[in-house]
């Protein structure tokens, strides 16, 4: 297994960032592989992946460096540099622009576990990597940024949270699978057999995407590091947890809506996001359901958190498990 060698000053000043490099890197491996986790990402992918197919079909050459650079085990390292706190896409996507060709070439040979095709010796691949990631982002995921980033800032607020209530080990077990605290200062990042890491005195970023079968981490020399991690699949797939017809019945579909959601803590804002509902519409409803003892809040940081109490978790989960049921039945 791979892992990283993490002192207590090192995580300590560790924070989680959000990346909307990083999230177009994922869109591109989310359309590399053409595998969907969930119904959002098959949406998602019926609506991009022919346009993304036919510009490969176009640049045979760029179609060769993706297949290259995106390896089974290893990314090229050039085409992922680590995420950087407040970075723009276009900064980032500047980082794979600048990247030495021959430093690439060297890359994908790692990526590929063996020489580099003939027509990968060029110096423009950098160039074209950027030039594809740009196609990416600007095509297929910019027009969903602002409810991905929602999306995203909750997953954050989350997984901070959880810090706060469990430390930092309860929170690195959770973040993708592989990744778990061993103890004595270390971290297990994949289940891959490489060297350790020695990342005291380093920077380290955590960075959440919205793409759920997707994670790799990546760093610049031995000065920052970063651990790119799905973000929790309720909030990234929206419309993924349908709500129980007999919880829509006792509570109104709208507010078991709130209800269902509220697995993870999640601030008022957040909600908003991920249900689609009116700031107003959500207050009252969480109102009504504090009154009732389904949820709870407490204060972390600048955010008021909300989840569901034990008695709104037995009644979603009683609910869900009678439409399951149901559903058999029939």
């Amino acid at each position: 297994m791979g892992w990283w060698q993490i002192n207590a000053d090192t995580l300590a000043g560790s924070r989680f960032v959000i990346s909307p490099f990083a999230e177009a890197f994922a869109s591109l491996r989310l359309l590399h592989g053409a595998e969907a986790a969930h119904p959002g990402e098959r949406r998602w992918l019926d609506a991009h992946l022919p346009d993304y197919r036919r510009r490969l079909a176009r640049d045979p050459v760029t179609a060769q460096l993706v297949r290259a650079g995106i390896g089974r085990e290893w990314t090229a390292d050039f085409l992922s540099p680590a995420p950087r706190d407040g970075e723009t896409f276009e900064q980032g996507v500047g980082r794979v622009r600048a990247a030495d060709p021959q430093s690439a070439r060297a890359d994908l040979t790692v990526s590929l576990r063996g020489p580099v095709p003939a027509r990968l010796y060029r110096g423009d691949l950098p160039e074209r990597a950027a030039d594809l990631l740009t196609w990416v982002w600007t095509t297929a995921v910019l027009p969903y940024w602002p409810q991905r980033r929602r999306v995203l800032e909750a997953d954050v607020v989350a997984r901070t949270a959880q810090v706060s209530r469990g430390g930092w080990a309860s929170a690195l077990d959770t973040l993708r699978p592989g990744t778990q605290w061993l103890g004595e200062n270390r971290l297990q990042v994949n289940a891959h057999e490489y060297p350790p890491r020695e990342l005291s005195g380093a920077e380290l970023v955590f960075v959440p995407i919205t793409t759920q079968r997707i994670g790799w981490v990546a760093w610049e020399g031995t000065d920052r590091y970063a651990l790119v991690y799905p973000c929790a699949g309720a909030l990234a797939d929206p419309g993924g947890r349908p709500v129980p017809a007999s919880l829509g019945a006792l509570l109104g579909t709208a507010r078991a809506g709130v209800l269902v959601r509220l697995g993870s803590p999640l601030s008022t804002s957040q909600l908003v996001a991920v249900t689609g509902q009116g700031l107003g519409s959500v207050g009252r409803h969480l109102r009504v359901l504090l009154d009732a003892g389904l949820v709870e809040r407490r204060r972390a940081g600048r955010s008021v958190l909300y989840s569901r109490t034990a008695a709104g978790q037995v009644l979603v989960e009683a609910t869900e498990a009678r439409n399951r049921s149901g559903t058999r039945r029939s």
